[in-house]
């Protein structure tokens, strides 16, 4: 399973509703993920750029953007940002496989 990051922010009318009516958005968070074969690792709302950030742990990058799609289409965010992230256990193979590029990659300047 691949882990993504999924930033989001709320519309007014979806902030509006959330205080009117207080539900556990992480447990529809983790409902969702399950749906498709995946499970949310965490939920947080936060300051900054993004009202919040969900990490689920999801079966591809195409499951990812149907995660991404069916909540952008339900109206309640304002907008929305998917990445990977990559744990400790994959950093070493992407270090790996970038010294066997390095090694074939020749840059414009050579």
């Amino acid at each position: 399973m691949a882990k993504y990051a999924l930033f989001f922010s709320y519309t007014q009318e979806a902030w509006a509703h959330m205080i009117k009516n207080p539900t556990d958005r992480a447990a529809a968070a983790s409902q969702l993920a399950e749906s498709l074969g995946g499970t949310l690792d965490s939920f947080y709302w936060m300051f900054g750029d993004y009202d919040g950030i969900a990490v689920v742990d999801l079966p591809d990058s195409v499951t990812a953007a149907a995660v991404s799609v069916a909540v952008a289409s339900s109206g309640a965010l304002e907008r929305g940002k998917t990445t990977v992230v990559f744990d400790h256990d994959d950093q070493e193979a992407i270090l790996e496989q970038a010294k066997t590029a390095l090694a074939a990659y020749h840059p414009p300047s050579a």
